[in-house]
């Protein structure tokens, strides 16, 4: 069992509201996070056409009878049942219901619509790092290159399936079962190859028209996918730091996957050695970094405030985290060797913006040492946490 940096605060939202939301993507863990945290409350899912049918048949005397303490999960599949959920919260104080799903774009419409204001909103990602750590059954991983390659989903570690297999299976899976439910694809194989070329713009600025004409399809259609897949929780995109400095540049959104393995197998690599030596390895190890932070940050319920500074001369800095008047500028470098040349972007960007905003600068690499380059801290990928 992983130890989940989520928990405390979700249990914390539990016992104050009467509804908690808890989305994140398939096999990320909720299901069998919620049953450990709250063992005496009564569980479904109504993935199961019996429980669905059980439900629909009479949901407001269902709700009235559990309300004290429910789990329901892929509650999405009974878009009605929000309306009921609102009503009988209402009236009971004393309710205790949680939501779990993997659709968030059909949760959130739901909730905005009918449990605003009643309802605490998680997301569970898959493992990081300090969580995959937290596994006693587990003899973890110490190389990076073999931790990127394996992923962060939990379940292959449980259950010692192999990676590539398990992958293999949770991208077909994904495909039929979610993507089609939502949009019409005509051509599947226009969507499989849409995700490679995805995978291919990992951690590069995302180029709708490019795909679009690679495959065949409109710009509308590609930026349609992409929402699809973000509110799916498989990619994330990374906003370019305006400002007062929007003139010198890029207004591109970056595009990350959240797993290292996803990635992996949409391009090919085939073993940790492959992953070494491969051109998206720098991108890869950047993407993996900076979906830590984000996994780090969601957990305690927060926002993410994370951004990527580049100006069109050419200087860049890989993230930029904002807290108020301070900017925690970051260098992520997959070299375990530490030149000068790493902290040019952020000298620079320290010039440009000193005035308007207090600069930490920071660089995160592949070695195992924390150290000191100049006066610029250096952390470990392992010291991230």
């Amino acid at each position: 069992m992983f130890k989940r940096l989520i928990e405390k605060s979700l249990l914390e939202a539990i016992n104050r509201f009467p509804v908690t939301v808890l989305t994140g993507p398939r096999q990320s863990g909720k299901t069998t996070l919620l049953k450990y945290l709250l063992e005496d409350y009564v569980y479904i899912s109504l993935e199961s056409p019996d429980k669905l049918l059980s439900v629909k048949s009479d949901p407001r005397g269902f709700l009235t009878r559990h309300h004290q303490g429910l789990i329901i999960d892929e509650a999405q599949n009974y878009p009605e049942l929000f309306s009921y959920i609102q009503e009988i919260v209402d009236e009971y104080k004393d309710s205790h219901i949680v939501l779990s799903g993997s659709q968030n774009f059909l949760m959130a419409e739901k909730i905005s619509q009918t449990l605003a204001g009643r309802a605490a909103i998680f997301e569970l990602l898959p493992l990081t790092y300090q969580e995959y750590l937290s596994n006693p059954s587990l003899t973890p991983i110490q190389d990076l290159w073999h931790y990127l390659f394996n992923g962060s989903y939990p379940r292959p570690y449980q259950e010692n399936l192999p990676i590539n297999l398990w992958y293999d299976s949770y991208i077909k899976t994904y495909i039929e079962r979610d993507v089609r439910s939502l949009i019409q694809i005509k051509d599947l194989s226009q969507f499989q190859l849409f995700l490679k070329f995805c995978a291919g713009q990992h951690g590069q600025e995302f180029n709708a028209t490019a795909i679009a004409n690679n495959i065949g399809v409109s710009q509308t259609t590609v930026m349609h996918w992409l929402s699809i897949l973000e509110a799916s929780y498989i990619i994330f995109r990374l906003k370019p730091f305006y400002k007062n400095y929007k003139k010198r540049l890029t207004k591109r959104c970056k595009l990350y996957f959240y797993d290292t393995a996803i990635v992996c197998h949409l391009l090919g690599i085939d073993s940790p050695a492959h992953l070494m030596i491969h051109s998206s390895r720098g991108a890869i190890f950047e993407g993996f970094i900076i979906s830590e932070i984000i996994k780090n940050t969601v957990a305690k319920g927060n926002t993410p405030q994370c951004y990527y500074w580049r100006e069109h001369s050419g200087f860049e800095v890989d993230l930029l985290i904002e807290q108020g008047k301070e900017l925690k500028a970051i260098e992520i470098k997959s070299s375990m060797t530490l030149n000068e040349q790493h902290q040019k972007g952020l000298n620079h960007l320290i010039k440009v913006i000193k005035d308007d905003a207090i600069i930490t600068p920071l660089i995160i690499y592949a070695g195992n040492e924390t150290q000191y380059l100049g006066q610029i801290k250096v952390v470990s990928w392992k010291d991230l946490a």
